[in-house]
């Protein structure tokens, strides 16, 4: 994955942000935040960014699903400071949308993400809801 557009290293652009406490055993050798501590990280981030979306995606069986997530380590990160991850939706398909991350700490860009999910129902692909659609472009959506 090539590094992010400077301009999505801009906290400002992200409408949702969620604070995590380091914790030592997220410390590798080196003293180092863990490249697996800020996956899941990430990943605490990403489901919280999901649940502030409320029942949207939940229309009968519909639901959402994660089909990649790709990380660029910028940064090294360190125990005990917290790390703040913000979110925002970056584009919206059919079926799926991608939503980028960036992982903050002391005003340090530490990782960037960006994930695609996808709207399933009954195991497959569904179509995004208009509701849900406008919500993601406009509410969640990176901010210019």
């Amino acid at each position: 994955m090539p590094k992010p557009d400077a301009a999505l290293l801009n906290p400002a652009r992200y409408p949702f942000t969620h604070t995590i406490t380091t914790r030592f055993a997220d410390i590798d050798p080196n003293r180092h935040l863990n490249n697996v501590a800020l996956a899941a990280m990430m990943e605490d981030a990403r489901v919280r960014f999901n649940m502030a979306q409320g029942d949207a995606i939940r229309i009968g069986e519909r639901r959402a699903m994660v089909a990649s997530v790709a990380m660029e380590y910028l940064a090294q990160g360190h125990f005990p400071d917290p790390v703040t991850v913000y979110n925002a939706v970056e584009s919206v398909g059919r079926s799926s949308w991608s939503v980028v991350q960036l992982l903050v700490q002391n005003d340090t860009a530490v990782a960037f993400a960006r994930s695609a999910l996808v709207a399933i129902a009954d195991d497959r692909p569904a179509p995004i809801s208009d509701a849900f659609r406008t919500a993601l472009q406009g509410q969640w959506g990176l901010r210019p």
